[in-house]
């Protein structure tokens, strides 16, 4: 399997009796190989969504990211799409998207969010707004610790 550039090999670990992910590159062969291994079912039975929700920390087999969220960006979705590797880019005008991504965890979907530089409406769900308000209280923190005059928010 293929992820990101690199090759992982997919396995039963049986000392922490459960499924592991390896990279291919950090493996060094032994020999002699050991004992032959009863082969398993894999869970999701595919082993590209088991690698896809291994990376995405989804915990389970689905593939999908544990947060999930939609926005309104003010920018042409022809732009946006060149820069969203993962996620559903929709023209809604010439020059507003919407735009459904998904990542590990709320303050980091908002920051991938933030990266594209634009002003943003939250379509939902409110744990993403909850996560631009945690984002915002943090930078300002951060602002106000080196000296800096505090924005009006």
């Amino acid at each position: 399997m293929t992820w990101d550039g690199r090759w992982y090999l997919i396995a039963w670990d049986l000392d922490r009796d459960d499924w592991r992910t390896f990279r291919a590159d950090r493996i060094t062969p032994r020999t002699p190989n050991g004992p032959r291994f009863t082969p398993r079912v894999l869970p999701g039975g595919d082993v590209a969504t088991f690698v896809t929700s291994t990376f995405r920390g989804s915990g389970d087999a689905s593939g999908n990211w544990p947060c999930q969220g939609t926005v309104i960006l003010d920018l042409p979705a022809a732009t946006v799409a060149l820069y969203t590797r993962e996620g559903l880019v929709e023209e809604t005008s010439p020059h507003r998207c919407r735009l459904t991504l998904g990542s590990w965890s709320w303050p980091s979907l908002a920051a991938a969010i933030a990266r594209y530089d634009a002003d943003i409406e939250v379509i939902g769900p409110d744990e993403l707004t909850d996560a631009f308000e945690h984002l915002a209280r943090r930078f300002t923190r951060t602002i106000t610790a080196h000296g800096i005059a505090s924005p009006t928010l």
